[in-house]
């Protein structure tokens, strides 16, 4: 633990301390597609269950001072070695409060999705990748979405399939709210 409000050494500075004693914070996330439609993952595990694994978006927290804009591409940059332009990124898209264990401590995450595409999919890299990332993360993939829908391991969010392709033609402008803990 570190002195910091007795927050985890683990969590870093962004993370406060919510009234349903949760660890919380605000994050950014990034939908990126190939030209052949394909949507960017990683694969991560449970640090205290390492047999459970999931894909989910790259993306992480919000830096004190930053938008959540400049945090989407900064986290794509770091988590995969892709630098765009945080201006390239539209929305946001898509909006949740994800409620989930972080090395197995309850944390609530309130993200935002930002879209992008790219002209081909580049060598992913993982050389930006935290300590604490190189614990849970374990590959980068570009899925398919209907191999990701017929795949046996969750995703994050749930319903992540049928909210790209609602944005395979662009945005239309209108933010999405997944429901609680989608």
């Amino acid at each position: 633990m570190t002195a910091a409000a007795g927050r985890p050494g683990f969590l870093g500075p962004d993370w406060t301390l919510g009234a349903d004693g949760r660890w919380h914070r605000r994050g950014a996330r990034v939908l990126l597609l190939d030209e052949q439609d394909r949507l960017l993952l990683a694969r991560g595990h449970d640090a205290d269950r390492p047999e459970r694994s999931w894909w989910f978006t790259v993306g992480g927290g919000i830096d004190e001072g930053e938008s959540a804009r400049q945090a989407a591409a900064r986290e794509l940059f770091e988590e995969t070695g892709l630098r765009l332009d945080a201006e390239r990124l539209v929305g946001p898209v898509l909006r949740r409060a994800a409620v989930f264990d972080f090395w197995a401590l309850p944390v609530r995450q309130d993200e935002v999705f930002f879209l992008a595409r790219i002209a081909d999919a580049p060598e992913l890299v993982a050389d930006g990748w935290t300590a604490i990332e190189r614990d849970f993360m374990d590959e980068l993939a570009w899925w398919d979405l209907d191999d990701l829908e017929a795949q046996h391991l969750e995703v994050f969010p749930a319903r992540l399939p049928a909210v790209v392709r609602g944005l395979l033609n662009g945005w239309d402008g209108v933010l999405r709210t997944l429901p609680d803990g989608a």
